[in-house]
């Protein structure tokens, strides 16, 4: 049987932690950065857990068992 590939675009945009959660960044970051306050520009700015109902999904596109 073929090794599964991993997929590009998700390699590039989630991470595993140390206890095998899978890690995301926020979106609305990126451009129209105007009209958003500092606070909520900041709270963007951190990482964040991916829900629960996407974890079998993401870990299937990254070749995690």
């Amino acid at each position: 049987m073929p090794k599964t590939k991993t997929n590009s675009g998700a390699k590039k945009r989630f991470a595993l932690t140390g206890s095998g959660k899978i890690k995301r960044k926020h979106a609305f970051k990126s451009h129209i950065l105007t009209k958003k306050t500092k606070k909520q520009k900041r709270n963007l700015t951190h990482f964040t857990t991916v829900a629960k109902a996407d974890v079998k999904n993401i870990k299937k596109l990254l070749c995690i068992s």
